[in-house]
């Protein structure tokens, strides 16, 4: 059979398999535990997609490796449809960069489907820190250089980064203290053991609420709608301060484009349901209406965003 032949049925088996798309159940594989944002994300979506599809959406949680586990499976999964990634932007633009063992590519070996959300971080400090205002925590950073500490869920996180990134553009010295997740570095907060964090306002807001907790910005170029009140740390005296992520779904690279556009498509009209809207903002997060080829290019550009930074500041994770 001549080359063109052979490359004619291929084009043909694929279009045949894209409209017949699903044919059964569809895993959407998340690396993160049951109760994190991932997967109180990932499952309104699935639930939806399954019924509008006629096929379930079944969630497959494989948490571990920050991600890395469940990144794997996806990418060496037939490239088909029937095997979805749910994940962070952390998991796949910055995890990389402090693990020079990946058993795949993150730009290569992945195809977005549809981002999920977009969301920022607020700078939120303990009530004995003597700074009410970023400029505030910028001098007093200044006296006291190395003297100030800022807690992350990890090495790497996006919370970590987010320090580093301020540590730079307001030319102050931090001392960085990573711990194994996020809740043992609030609870440290909370007792004043730590002065100041980048975390999420929806799981810090009812601290906040009480008094137990001060926000001092939100992280993004924008004010958050949630925080009209509260300034950008641009606002606050750190101009081009942006640190804000997102959470998409992707496929592994080669699955036809018509089964991504029929996935995307759904994923977006789920999205625009009022029901799911609520749950977003319960959890701190905006809506994106990014297309498959924008989610791609952000990805591409915070990858190399943050492989700077790394690289920078010198970061190094357990598997570099």
């Amino acid at each position: 059979m001549h080359l063109s032949a052979c490359l004619a049925a291929l084009a043909v088996t694929h279009a045949a398999g894209a409209q017949g798309f699903p044919a059964k159940p569809i895993r959407l594989v998340l690396g993160f535990p049951p109760g994190s944002t991932v997967d109180i994300l990932a499952r309104p979506v699935a639930q939806r997609l399954g019924e509008s599809l006629g096929h379930p959406v079944v969630v497959d949680n494989r948490a571990g490796a920050t991600g890395i586990i469940a990144n794997e499976i996806v990418a060496k999964s037939p490239p088909d449809g029937y095997t979805l990634l749910s994940a962070p932007s952390s998991s796949l633009t910055s995890t990389p960069h402090v693990n020079d063992r990946l058993p795949y590519d993150a730009l290569r070996d992945f195809v977005p489907v549809a981002q999920l959300s977009a969301f920022g971080y607020v700078l939120v400090a303990h009530p004995s820190v003597p700074a009410k205002s970023v400029r505030e925590l910028i001098a007093l950073a200044r006296a006291r250089p190395g003297g100030l500490t800022y807690g992350s869920s990890g090495t790497a996180s996006g919370f970590h980064l987010a320090g580093e990134l301020f540590q730079r553009l307001a030319k102050v010295t931090l001392l960085h203290v990573p711990y194994k997740g996020g809740p043992p570095g609030v609870t440290d907060l909370l007792a004043g053991r730590i002065d100041f964090m980048f975390y999420s306002l929806a799981v810090i807001q009812p601290q906040v609420r009480a008094g137990k907790l001060r926000v001092l910005a939100v992280t993004g170029r924008q004010r958050d709608p949630l925080l009209p009140d509260i300034p950008t740390i641009d606002e606050g005296g750190v101009p081009g301060f942006d640190a804000t992520g997102w959470h998409g779904i992707f496929a592994p690279a080669g699955v036809p484009r018509e089964i991504v556009d029929r996935l995307n498509a759904q994923v977006v009209r789920i999205l625009a349901a009022p029901d799911v809207r609520e749950i977003w903002t319960q959890q701190g997060m905006g809506i994106s209406n990014a297309t498959p080829s924008q989610l791609a290019q952000r990805m591409r550009a915070d990858y190399e965003f943050y492989g700077k930074l790394i690289r920078d500041a010198g970061i190094k994770g357990d598997g570099s």
